[in-house]
């Protein structure tokens, strides 16, 4: 580019930039910066309480973690113990009502022998 083709286009925003300045008034800019200063004060303390909460968390859940890995293991066996304990009690349950087939009641017979009444379901 030439030089008076560089100076054209350096007047022309001189003058764009001017016209932008009078369309804002300096009172309302202050007034702006005021209100960004202040929300960003805000951020800043929420960030701060939020790094602390999550450094609590950590703290917490490190001291927690080990009950709850040892809970889980005794969970899983405890499941596993009774998965089968149910398993041996449908095989004896086969075996008696093969050798035996009136030893255990029926599910008529049950309905009918039991008359507590369901606690789960409104009255």
């Amino acid at each position: 580019m030439e030089e008076t083709e560089k100076e054209c286009i350096k007047s022309a925003s001189d003058e764009i930039s001017s016209e932008f300045k009078t369309l804002i008034n300096a009172k309302d800019l202050d007034s702006l910066k005021q209100l960004q200063n202040l929300i960003l004060g805000r951020l800043q303390d929420s960030n701060a309480v939020l790094s602390h909460f999550n450094e609590y968390s950590e703290h917490c859940y490190a001291e927690v973690l080990t009950d709850f890995s040892r809970n889980t293991r005794l969970l899983k066996s405890m499941k596993s113990d009774l998965d089968y304990i149910f398993l041996k009690l449908r095989n004896m349950k086969a075996k008696i009502i093969s050798t035996y087939p009136d030893a255990l009641p029926d599910n008529t017979t049950i309905q009918a022998l039991d008359q507590r009444p369901d606690l789960e379901m409104p009255q």
